[in-house]
């Protein structure tokens, strides 16, 4: 992410990130609540597992390098209902590893370092579903 300027209409949501980076997780936080959405984080899988049930999260947002598992790992013993918006954020952009996210659960697979907008366009995607939902 290249600055911390919020870009697009996205309604508030609740957002868990999992991030074991401190300061891509900092960063990433800011941002997101400077959009308005509460934020939820863990920096490994076994904290987020452990604190995922209990989030009420409307959407996850996944590293998929984590020092404990991958985040495609993650999202298949979280067991999120379907409702939850999951988008995989990862240095791996191959094919194989987009293909292996959207295997996993994830809606949106984010090159990093990735620009807000792809990230905003995600969070719009996410409340636009959220409210149709409600």
């Amino acid at each position: 992410m290249t600055h911390l300027e919020p870009v697009g209409p996205t309604r508030t949501l609740r957002v868990f990130v999992v991030e074991n980076h401190a300061d891509t997780l900092t960063y990433l936080s800011l941002y997101l609540e400077s959009l308005g959405h509460t934020v939820l984080s863990a920096r490994t899988m076994a904290h987020a597992l452990e604190m995922l049930p209990g989030a009420n999260s409307d959407v996850v947002i996944s590293d998929i390098g984590l020092p404990d598992g991958d985040g495609w790992q993650l999202l298949e013993q979280a067991h999120l209902p379907a409702s939850v918006y999951a988008i995989a954020m990862s240095g791996f952009g191959m094919n194989t590893d987009r293909l292996k996210s959207k295997a996993a659960g994830f809606r949106q697979h984010l090159l990093k370092p990735f620009a807000p907008a792809e990230l905003d366009a995600a969070l719009e995607e996410a409340s636009q579903e959220a409210a149709a939902r409600r």
